[in-house]
């Protein structure tokens, strides 16, 4: 049983650092749209729990570091 309480204690840890995809606009100054994009093509570590999408702060500003810009791109005419 202390296996048990173990993995529900990593879990529990775990579960403590998700957040919200609207948490993570405020935390990135992305929209929660443009996350959820992100996260639905494995750009950015996220996950569909029941009908909200969550990710970490972690991830976003992982993702912040690299220093990647959405939008339109220049146009090199």
């Amino acid at each position: 049983m202390a296996g048990d309480q173990t993995n529900h204690d990593i879990l529990e840890k775990a579960a403590k650092r998700l957040i919200s995809l609207a948490e993570a606009a405020k935390v990135s100054g992305l929209s929660s749209s443009h996350l959820r994009y992100l996260v639905q093509r494995r750009i950015i570590w996220g996950q569909k729990i029941g009908r909200n999408w969550v990710t970490t702060e972690k991830a976003v500003r992982e993702y912040k570091a690299r220093g990647v810009r959405p939008g339109p791109k220049p146009r090199n005419d």
